[in-house]
């Protein structure tokens, strides 16, 4: 990004983020207080409110004085992560104070906040800067064993080892259905992620685009790392054959399915719960349907982090302490008409979200709504790549949303095939005998060979082979080989080249028989 592109950019992102960090939020209880803190987040009106209101007692009942949150909600983590990395790198090339407008991001999965320590970094009369965004909350060794009292689940760390990120509750990744839409097209209950490839829920399927959300990119790295990287494609490209639109917002799927415009969807585990509950309780009955795919799903702490620059930084400590302890830890489980007298739990909104202290499993399970302890059940998956996560934005959109017709027609062209079978299973080029279906199959579920210096192509099937190509193309470490324009990005690079490839293919399997 040129210097002039990243002061139009810094200059748009103070007044986005700064516009919404005047008011105290949607739905926010009154608290009169000299005390502001200003939190960036990607959560709900129903998450807001709650901890706002249990974050001014708990702080008047240990300090003694009121306090409230201000909220700034710009768009999903995705959003949050790219504004926040273009504020702090205008800042950086101005030489200006970094941070400053906002204390802390709660919410997003850790790879957010991951990056969020990573930082930026900008060129400044020849010499390279470089400034993280998040910083160090200031919780010691201790304090954060009696906390967690573990360091991990499964393979996923719960909290950043130098405190850029502290995991607050922990989120599932999964299918959302309508048990009346799937009854009318003759579906039984999904029972993992290949129910979203059934051909008969062709226009029927809620997507989000991965490259706007945090969370639906951690749902298909659960495929990719449950499934492995071959048969997680093979299910992701049939669910978009099957998508009606790849929305920007990770909040619509849930919201459609309830309303049955959609009959499945994937979503985070508490947006498919509370949809669920909100339906029963309004008197929709058990419409709504939601699952973690047994053994196939995904556990990742949702986070949060101190911002470098926090106006309030005390006061930030204060709420990431809150947010970990058992009265900001019950606002994610209990029942709202709970009856215990320690006062612990919300009081308008049941959140539906599992709290990530260990702890709270072994002392209040009976308590709490849904009853599961993801300590028990957590598991490292099968196909652990870390390098997997950095190719779903990018071969996504290439695959399924910048031709998605072409995907739709050759998704069509193979299912009305005379020789393929009557079946909701997956069926690939190896399943069937019929040597044009086989061919279509196969250029269907071809994957694009990748470029490397010399003019050798790579393919993306190993481990070993993703990590050289992310390194070469993703991390632009051939920035001077010549294979991308010089005035173009690996990343987006890769992407177009690769969506030519797609194009292609479908056109190969449509061929004339339309």
């Amino acid at each position: 990004m040129n210097r002039r592109a990243v002061w139009i950019v810094g200059v748009c992102l103070t007044l986005v983020l700064g516009v919404p960090l005047l008011y105290p939020g949607d739905d926010a209880p009154a608290v009169h207080a000299d005390l502001q803190l200003v939190v960036i987040s990607p959560h709900n009106e129903q998450i807001r409110y709650e901890f706002a209101r249990a974050f001014a007692v708990w702080h008047e009942a240990q300090f003694g004085e009121a306090a409230q949150i201000a909220w700034s909600v710009p768009g999903g983590t995705s959003e949050i992560r790219r504004m926040l990395q273009s504020q702090y790198a205008y800042a950086l090339e101005q030489g200006k104070s970094l941070g400053g407008a906002a204390d802390l991001v709660f919410g997003g999965g850790s790879y957010e906040h991951s990056v969020l320590k990573q930082g930026v970094t900008a060129i400044v009369d020849g010499e390279q800067l470089h400034a993280s965004i998040s910083m160090s909350g200031g919780l010691q060794a201790g304090e954060l064993d009696a906390i967690y009292g573990r360091s991990m689940i499964a393979d996923t760390p719960l909290y950043d080892a130098q405190g850029y990120w502290y995991g607050t509750a922990l989120s599932g990744f999964g299918v959302v259905w309508n048990n009346e839409v799937l009854a009318d097209l003759g579906i039984g209950t999904p029972g993992g992620w290949e129910a979203l490839a059934d051909p008969r829920l062709r226009g029927r399927v809620a997507l989000v685009n991965p490259a706007q959300s945090g969370s639906i990119t951690t749902a298909f790295e659960a495929m990719l790392e449950n499934l492995g990287w071959e048969r997680g494609w093979q299910v992701l490209r049939r669910a978009a054959g099957n998508a009606r639109y790849f929305s920007a917002s990770s909040l619509k799927p849930p919201a459609d399915v309830s309303q049955g415009d959609a009959a499945m969807g994937v979503c985070i585990d508490f947006y498919g719960r509370y949809q669920a509950q909100a339906l029963r309780a309004g008197g929709g009955g058990d419409r709504v349907g939601y699952l973690d795919p047994p053994g196939a799903t995904m556990i990742d702490p949702d986070p949060i982090s101190m911002l470098r620059g926090a106006p309030s930084p005390e006061l930030a400590r204060r709420f990431i302490r809150f947010c970990l302890s058992d009265e900001g830890q019950a606002l994610w489980q209990f029942a709202i008409d709970d009856e215990h007298e320690d006062g612990l739990g919300p009081r308008k909104f049941e959140l539906r979200r599992l709290p990530v202290r260990a702890s709270m499993y072994a002392r209040h399970l009976d308590r709490m709504i849904d009853r599961v302890n993801p300590f028990d059940t957590a598991r490292v998956p099968p196909f652990a790549d870390a390098a997997m996560r950095s190719y779903i934005a990018p071969l996504f959109s290439a695959m399924a949303m910048d031709h998605h017709e072409e995907l739709v027609r050759a998704w069509e062209a193979i299912l009305t095939h005379p020789a393929y079978p009557d079946t909701d299973a997956i069926v690939t080029a190896a399943d069937v005998e019929d040597g044009d279906l086989s061919a279509m199959l196969a250029a269907f579920d071809a994957m694009p060979m990748i470029s490397e210096p010399g003019g050798s192509l790579r393919g993306l099937a190993t481990r070993e082979d993703r990590a050289i190509i992310k390194r070469g193309w993703l991390r632009e470490g051939w920035e001077d080989q010549g294979l991308w324009p010089r005035e173009d990005r690996g990343g987006p690079s890769l992407r177009r080249q690769s969506a030519a490839f797609f194009r292609g293919q479908y056109a190969n399997v449509v061929g004339d028989r339309q």
